[in-house]
């Protein structure tokens, strides 16, 4: 470990120092206490701090200097002794698991902070924290900041919002209340007393229960915690589905021990009239997911992090469930618009990438088999099984905000001739009514007219694997392109077995296919990401987008192209990019070499994104996927280009592997 150089700043007893000495080291300490007030002054929650405040808060920094790979905070270690603000540079926060794998939680840059959560709970730190470059912190200690946090309200709450909603759910992996913290303007989370959110009906074992008695009462009453008391039937304890998971499941212990071995101590309780942040700020503090709620000295409920997360009635399960109820289009409409404010919540609550798209895809997947339900209503029963199969984002479950229609109908082969003539006629007006209801419900038409509305993309089965063959089997330019399209589809409704019939005869044909391959080996390769040989971004020169990058088209584009190239090689059928990642491990050497560096690269560039995407529907801009590098942070602009170079770095192995001279030839 290298050596911690620290640099502390304070006011000192000058006045045996002559009057020109004095001038001077009163200029310094002034330039000093200027230049961190400016800085405090683009920062939140300082930034909305009177200026008296802000002087008085930057009196009390000192200033720490960190080299390159210096671990500040240690997992396991000290609880942090003060807020550590990011003046320059920036660090990396990881988390060893209990198997021994470090997981990178996240990278905080300039006017970033970190420690809080730790500091508040006083407990053992939770992350390690080590600095990716040179970097100076101010510092502010813990009782200036819970000073602040106690009579700043401006302080609490943004630290509330900001800090811990970002963070804490990466640490502690089931603090789903993001929603809690966004929402409508009218404040639930701070002006809803706990009492009014909680579960009233408390289920209770005695102490001398069983394991097995306990997780029977919760299986029986569908519930995820239970509250054990004692003879007296005072609350001593209580068992939550992770203590059963952690503690039984994991140990293999006997069901048939007493269930007080095995519950959570201390109780932790708030008061009825409490407001729901209070007890938002114990349960993490706690790191905890069950509290319970007492009235005038009684037990009145417990209160769970779903609860919470409910308060709003923005979480995905709320979504879900508004969808289920509708019998619509028009019903439909309306929910569908919310599901995009999903995203945003996620996102600030600081959740992976990949965790985004995946419960986007499933509240997506849900509207569209509404849709398809409401169809089926309304035509009635169809002449022939069918399969609705969607592709491109939509079927590698990787939509952010609502993308262009892909999708297409493989329906069963038709017996007779007047079979088939009502199948055409009966999926014509089913596929145009569910294409203009997809419309009303936010998405929008494809350009290039990819959808079971166009006769060319609802065939029969024996048909589509026709397509299939002579694609692979002449592979002109246009067969590559729809090949790139339509080999990542996925069965959304329908008969499934018709997509599986279809994807084992796509697998079957692909074998020794070695031209077909190389030219789609060639696409790919020819898709290079924006970076230049000295490590500069290739940005646009002019036009709309200049000074920008396409992060999409030159970034998620080659890394999406690339997994299918190689899982296809592979045999393999998932069709999502990390699902691919993960079924090729041991069976492609790439994969074994670059899958973890592949993967963060994926969740890196789509997070930033998002981001962006979010700013700027935030902003009442329509979302693209264009930004300019020189607005990142040093940081970002670093894993931007790492992210780059592991792409260029697989394309290389491509090109060598087929040899440039197929792969150019396409």
């Amino acid at each position: 470990m290298r050596t911690l150089h620290c640099f502390t700043f304070r006011w000192y007893d000058i006045c045996s120092y002559n009057l020109g000495l004095i001038i001077g080291v009163l200029s310094f300490i002034m330039t000093i206490t200027e230049d961190v007030v400016k800085f405090l002054e683009t920062v939140p929650p300082f930034q909305f701090l009177e200026a008296v405040e802000l002087k008085a808060v930057s009196d009390d920094l000192t200033m720490e200097f960190y080299p390159k790979d210096t671990v500040i905070l240690q997992q396991d270690g000290l609880a942090s002794d003060a807020l550590r603000i990011i003046k320059k540079g920036g660090v990396k926060v990881s988390m060893r698991t209990e198997n021994g794998e470090e997981v990178t939680i996240d990278h905080r840059g300039e006017g970033e902070t970190f420690g809080l959560i730790s500091l508040m709970g006083r407990d053992k730190q939770k992350t390690t924290v080590i600095a990716m470059e040179d970097s100076i912190c101010y510092l502010l200690s813990r009782e200036k900041i819970l000073k602040l946090i106690e009579t700043k309200p401006v302080v609490s709450e943004y630290f509330l919002q900001s800090h811990f909603t970002k963070y804490v759910d990466k640490v502690y992996r089931e603090m789903h209340n993001k929603s809690l913290f966004y929402g409508s303007s009218d404040h639930l989370l701070f002006t809803t007393p706990v009492g009014d959110i909680a579960t009233k009906a408390v289920v209770a074992v005695r102490d001398d229960a069983t394991i097995k008695e306990a997780a029977l009462q919760m299986s029986r009453h569908r519930i995820s915690s239970v509250i054990i008391v004692d003879a007296r039937q005072l609350p001593v304890g209580v068992v939550t589905d992770r203590d059963l998971r952690e503690k039984v499941v994991s140990r293999a212990r006997s069901v048939d021990d007493p269930v007080r071995d095995i519950m959570s101590l201390p109780l932790v309780r708030v008061d009825a009239k409490d407001y729901c942040f209070e007890a938002v700020l114990t349960m993490i503090k706690h790191n905890i997911h069950h509290i319970l709620v007492i009235q005038d000295g009684n037990l009145k409920g417990v209160l769970t992090n779903h609860d919470l997360m409910m308060l709003q009635g923005t979480s995905p399960l709320s979504f879900a469930k508004d969808l289920e109820s509708q019998e619509s289009v028009d019903g439909l409409a309306p929910v569908s618009v919310k599901i995009n404010r999903v995203v945003g919540l996620l996102l600030k609550e600081g959740a992976r990438a990949s965790n985004i798209t995946r419960i986007i895809a499933e509240l997506n997947d849900r509207l569209v088999r509404k849709v398809l339900e409401i169809a089926e209503k309304q035509f009635g029963r169809p002449p022939v099984a069918y399969c609705w199969l969607s592709f491109g984002s939509e079927g590698r479950k990787e939509q952010t905000f609502k993308t262009d229609q892909d999708n297409a109908i493989v329906y069963a082969d038709p017996a007779t001739p007047e079979q088939e003539e009502a199948a055409k006629q009966y999926f014509a007006a089913f596929a145009l009514f569910v294409r203009d209801g997809l419309v009303k419900c936010g998405f929008p038409l494809c350009p290039a007219d990819y959808m079971a509305s166009n006769p060319k993309w609802r065939q029969p089965l024996s048909v589509w694997k026709k397509l299939f063959s002579t694609w692979i089997g002449h592979p002109t330019p246009e067969a590559i392109l729809r090949s790139l399209i339509f080999f990542d589809f996925r069965h959304l409704h329908g008969d499934e077995a018709l997509a599986v019939d279809l994807r084992s005869h796509l697998m079957k044909n692909l074998k020794g296919q070695n031209l077909f391959l190389a030219l789609m080996a060639g696409a790919t390769a020819r898709n290079r990401p924006p970076l230049g040989f000295f490590k500069t971004f290739l940005v646009e020169k002019d036009g709309e987008h200049k000074n920008e990058l396409n992060l999409k088209l030159r970034g998620i584009g080659p890394l999406v192209d690339i997994v299918r190239l190689l899982s296809l090689e592979s045999g393999v059928a998932e069709t999502s990019t990390l699902e691919r990642i993960e079924a090729m491990r041991g069976k492609n050497a790439s994969i074994d070499s670059m899958g973890d560096e592949l993967v963060q690269a994926f969740e890196f560039i789509s997070l930033l994104r998002i981001h962006h995407q979010v700013e700027q529907i935030e902003q009442g801009q329509a979302p693209d996927n264009f930004i300019n590098p020189s607005r990142l942070s040093n940081l970002e602009k670093s894993t931007l280009k790492e992210s780059f170079q592991v792409i260029s770095t697989l394309q290389d192995g491509i090109i060598d592997h087929y040899g440039p001279g197929m792969v150019g030839s396409g």
